[in-house]
């Protein structure tokens, strides 16, 4: 018997690739549960088919030779369980999902992947302040920048500035302690991200709270260190920025000051027109992960997953 192998099936011989291209372009915006229910199959013949369509998506993206990459972690679940997300920051798309936690064993197995040849070709490498991370890209592309992540230095602040408020909710009492509490939200978020009663409630507590008030203004102030173009307006910038901070008491900022000492040259980097690259990709990948995730909530397929990862940001086939 002779079995003739047809070119318009899909890996699964029950179905053609034009069905399997459905049911994955179906999958970017639904749950495997609610297409299996929509089209009557089985979740496990969703899933396989789902599987095929990206695999064919990577086929088409070509194999990846970055030159400015964005390093970060994800978290699979509780417990300190990581996996190392790698995007090419220029064509705007996740490259690699792999490691087994966030040391530099596991960043390492991703420059062993792209191997030497392509990781010469990196000029600049994105990351949060990680010591893994930048210890891993010095080791293995030391010819590339280190650049620190805005949004990462961002979070640092904005967990400086929570503590001053939590010190200050301990600090004063009977009715003072009202304007405070429940107010973190509006406190770490952006102005303009607020409803109107959230401004109100914003402007209720800064009125109230004059060491809130100081380092609200300050936290607004300092997203404007990345708007210069040379490292030393940059340095005169911080300079002021931290001499605004004197007899204020904030001891939070201070701790902050120090942190952003230490890593000033990898801060500093986004200065030069060379490095002027999109930093809000990382942190929209990572927004976008978290909807994978929670899409894909009870399912123990990590290779699932990476496939999910590596074509976010992919166009449909």
């Amino acid at each position: 018997m002779k079995q003739e192998r047809l070119p318009f099936l899909a890996d699964n011989l029950f179905y053609t690739k034009r069905f399997a291209r459905y049911v994955g372009r179906r999958c970017r915006s639904a749950t495997i549960k609610t297409i299996a229910q929509e089209l009557r199959l089985d979740w496990k013949t969703v899933k396989e088919l789902d599987k095929q369509y990206m695999r064919e998506q990577l086929r088409r993206a070509g194999a990846p030779r970055p030159k400015v990459i964005g390093i970060d972690e994800v978290s699979l679940r509780k417990g300190h369980t990581y996996r190392v997300v790698v995007s090419d920051l220029e064509r705007r798309r996740p490259i690699w999902f792999g490691g087994t936690d966030r040391s530099e064993a596991s960043m390492n197995f991703f420059y062993e992947w792209l191997g030497p040849k392509k990781s010469q070709q990196i000029r600049l490498a994105v990351m949060d302040m990680w010591p893994a991370f930048e210890k891993s890209a010095r080791q293995h592309i030391p010819q590339a920048a280190i650049l620190y992540d805005k949004f990462h230095i961002m979070r640092h602040l904005g967990d400086a500035l929570d503590k001053i408020r939590k010190q200050e909710y301990a600090r004063v009492s009977g009715q003072e302690r009202r304007f405070i509490k429940g107010q973190k939200y509006h406190l770490l978020s952006n102005r303009e991200n607020l409803t109107l009663s959230g401004r109100q409630a914003l402007q209720t507590l800064l009125r109230a709270n004059k060491r809130l008030n100081t380092a609200y203004v300050l936290k607004e102030a300092f997203g404007q260190l990345w708007n210069y173009h040379t490292e030393a307006w940059a340095r005169k910038f911080l300079d002021n920025w931290k001499a605004a901070l004197r007899w204020q008491r904030l001891r939070p900022y201070q701790t902050f000051v120090r942190l952003l000492e230490r890593h000033w040259n990898g801060i500093a980097a986004f200065c030069r027109a060379e490095n002027k690259v999109s930093l809000g990709f990382v942190e929209g990948l990572n927004n976008k992960i978290r909807v994978i995730q929670r899409r894909a909530y009870g399912l123990r397929d990590e290779e699932y997953l990476r496939l999910k990862i590596l074509t976010a940001m992919l166009h449909e086939i």
